[in-house]
């Protein structure tokens, strides 16, 4: 709450006189580059790893920055890149890309009620950005659907800076995996950078039991072939999950 004598504290009223929003697009752009900031770090992490796992995969500089540009899916490229090591069939590669971004499925048909007028080329565009922590922080701001002028900016602000974190550090890791030693072991540090990107998207009951699940199953089915155990893990993870929801629904956070 702003203080008496802080000058912005009557801005918004100010604004809603003259017919603006409350908030200025700049304002919400800002504010979605602020929440984003701290996440962030293990988002560079994460991709720091991802760019020199995939030139010691064996891909070339050319190939593995094409990828990390153009599939721009951490999760889908490290469950991809052993199978490719491996000289699995495409077809499983393309059947385990599929299902770790299957969540985006739910989050596309979420966000529609949101962007859902905008023309296709534009909606098209936006996905190519959205990723799990830009959707969490997103409903977080904004709990109730609806069109309105200050989802935009906060969107683009928040995507703008995730896309920088994790594009930037996977091309240093591209750039400097040839001097990085083997015996370094940075999928450990990987894996760590995993679990706190997962603790900070689970914020409720159903999202906890969900993920418990899922980490069970890939446990149990850790001796299937060609990882296949993460794709299993995946199906139980996301079918608990929506069980969970439709049995316990959870309600959104009210805005601040």
């Amino acid at each position: 709450m702003l203080a008496a004598g802080d000058p912005d504290a009557h801005r918004p009223t100010l604004r809603r006189r003259r017919g603006l929003p409350a908030v200025s697009p700049r304002e919400e752009f800002q504010r979605g580059v602020r929440d984003i900031v701290e996440p962030s770090f293990g988002i560079s992490a994460w991709a720091l790893v991802t760019g020199v796992a995939m030139i010691k995969t064996g891909l070339s500089v050319p190939l593995a920055v094409f990828m990390s540009l153009a599939v721009y899916a951490g999760s889908a490229q490290l469950a991809a890149l052993p199978l490719i090591a491996a000289g699995a069939p495409l077809w499983v590669i393309w059947a385990t890309a599929f299902c770790m971004n299957l969540r985006f499925v739910i989050f596309s048909a979420h966000w529609r009620k949101y962007f859902g007028h905008f023309p296709r080329a534009k909606r098209l565009a936006l996905t190519y950005f959205a990723a799990d922590l830009n959707y969490v922080l997103f409903l977080r701001r904004f709990p109730e659907p609806g069109p309105s002028p200050a989802r935009l900016p906060y969107f683009l602000g928040s995507v703008f800076w995730s896309w920088l974190s994790w594009q930037l550090p996977a091309l240093l890791g591209i750039a400097l995996a040839d001097r990085i030693p083997t015996e370094w072991d940075l999928g450990f540090a990987g894996v760590l950078a995993l679990l706190g990107l997962a603790y900070s998207t689970l914020s409720g009951r159903n999202s906890w039991i969900a993920a418990l699940v899922a980490a069970a199953a890939a446990v149990a089915a850790f001796h299937l072939p060609l990882k296949l155990n993460i794709v299993v893990a995946i199906a139980a993870g996301v079918a608990v999950g929506v069980l969970l929801d439709r049995l316990w629904p959870t309600t959104a956070e009210p805005r601040r």
